[in-house]
């Protein structure tokens, strides 16, 4: 028997149409969605702020001004904020998000991870919590908050399209452990907070790919606590570096289990800069970083944490592996040359 299809107005003596289990699952999970959504937004906006800026252009005598976003992280004053949105103003005003425009001092800046520290004197700040970003999954639902084109708090949706990119920021440096997501990005948004549906920020908006649709990208919560801390401590972030572009990866099973690997990850080396201590050690593209002086590196957050300023010109051993071979390198760690 064939299936009836009826178009206009149902006749008399048909029943009245009733939902299926599909169509009311369906309500039920854009219901949960939207709840999700509306949640963290609750939580996290009325830590973001609209950044106003003066700064000193390089091809004209005048100043220029910009904008931007950044989020408040500690219940004193501190804002998170991406570099190219604050280096090299000359003023800085912060407009929260309950209304109030506040001057706001630098703290300091780190081009190399388009992170930087601001400080504003304001009474009952709300602030937000950083997510641990090695927890996220490809897929989970990423919310972004900013002021794109100056209009303050606007919320976009969508999921983590991929982790551990690594991207060149605007002033031409790499940086690594990247989120790649769909929610939307425009101009405003940079160093507005991308947040998961628990309300806690788990990266930093930084760039989106123009004029491709879909493809923005933050930086990672976990280098932006690492930043941060260091930021506000010193003022200034002085660490070495081996000049390797890396990605997070799985090992194989097989080669943790033969050589008793403690870790499950590694940092895939993508590309290596010229005459840097990477490439004076030997170090190729397609190896796998497991270990960096006794330290297992199971990530490239893992690879930042150990070079420290305290490692500039001092001996390490750098364990790779390159095909299945396990190799010890030696590698001498220089000043990473954005800090001098």
């Amino acid at each position: 028997m064939g299936t009836e299809f009826l178009f206009g107005e149902a006749h008399s003596e048909h029943a009245p149409h009733n939902e299926t289990a599909t169509e009311v699952a369906d309500a039920a999970f854009l219901d949960e969605y939207s709840r999700a959504v509306v949640s963290a937004v609750e939580r996290v906006a009325p830590a973001v702020v609209n950044i106003a800026v003066q700064q000193q252009s390089k091809n004209q005598p005048r100043e220029i001004a910009g904008n931007g976003s950044g989020f408040v992280i500690t219940p004193d004053g501190f804002i998170l904020t991406n570099s190219h949105v604050v280096h090299g103003a000359t003023r800085i005003v912060v407009n929260l998000s309950g209304g109030g425009d506040y001057p706001a001092q630098l703290i300091g800046d780190d081009p190399e991870t388009d992170l930087a520290v601001i400080r504003i004197d304001a009474p009952q700040l709300v602030h937000v919590r950083l997510a641990d970003s090695e927890s996220l999954r490809v897929g989970q639902l990423a919310i972004a908050i900013g002021n794109p084109f100056g209009f303050q708090a606007s919320v976009t949706a969508g999921v983590i399209s991929a982790l551990g990119r690594s991207m060149y920021s605007q002033s031409g440096r790499l940086i690594d452990n990247i989120i790649q997501t769909d929610a939307a990005l425009n101009p405003g948004n940079s160093g507005g907070p991308l947040v998961n549906s628990a309300g806690e920020v788990i990266g930093v908006n930084t760039a989106m790919i123009r004029p491709a649709q879909g493809i923005c990208f933050a930086i990672a919560s976990n280098t932006a606590r690492l930043v941060a801390g260091w930021l506000i401590r010193d003022g200034r972030i002085r660490r070495s570096y081996i000049g390797v572009a890396g990605q997070n990866v799985p090992l194989h099973r097989r080669v943790i289990r033969f050589y008793d690997l403690p870790l499950e990850t590694g940092v895939l080396v993508v590309s290596i800069e010229k005459n840097s201590p990477a490439e004076r050690a030997g170090l190729r593209e397609g190896d796998l970083i497991v270990v960096f002086n006794s330290q297992p590196v199971a990530s490239v957050h893992d690879l930042h944490k150990v070079l420290v300023g305290e490692q500039i010109g001092v001996s390490a051993t750098l364990t790779v592996i390159r095909h299945t071979e396990k190799l010890e390198l030696p590698i001498l760690p220089a000043e990473s040359r954005t800090e001098k």
